[in-house]
């Protein structure tokens, strides 16, 4: 395990949160006949990994469905709309979303940085051999 290993299983950790985010967004709006059915977000759930030399790393230990709840919107025209006239809207807080899109992204950039830095430091560390 080295610098490389460890970033790259961040990004990995954080694209798999870039998945389920994006996921989210893009049912957000949609509306669905019962709350039984309707969309509710998912979340990542990520489990520290120590290592025998005692490096740490992260991975993704399973996706779950979030507690936010479908909300009931009254809709009569909807064709899905139940007989008094009401929709569920998919369990997703779109504004928590978008900012868990950010911090995602960041954290992606911050460990694209780090591949860069340590890939400069060897590179450096290799012309001085010469």
């Amino acid at each position: 395990m080295n610098v490389f290993d460890i970033s790259g299983r961040a990004m990995s950790a954080q694209l798999t949160r870039m998945n389920t985010t994006a996921s989210n967004l893009a049912n957000a709006r949609t509306t669905y006949s019962s709350e039984a059915e309707a969309y509710r977000a998912l979340k990542p759930v990520f489990r520290t990994t120590m290592e025998e030399n005692g490096l740490a790393t992260v991975d993704v230990e399973q996706v779950v469905q979030s507690d936010t709840q479908p909300t009931r919107r009254y809709d009569p025209n909807n064709p899905i709309a139940d007989n008094e006239g009401y929709v569920w809207e998919a369990g997703v807080d779109e504004a928590a979303e978008l900012i868990d899109m950010m911090e995602t992204a960041r954290q992606y950039q911050n460990n694209v940085q780090v591949l860069q830095t340590a890939k400069s430091l060897i590179l450096d560390t290799v012309r001085m051999g010469k």
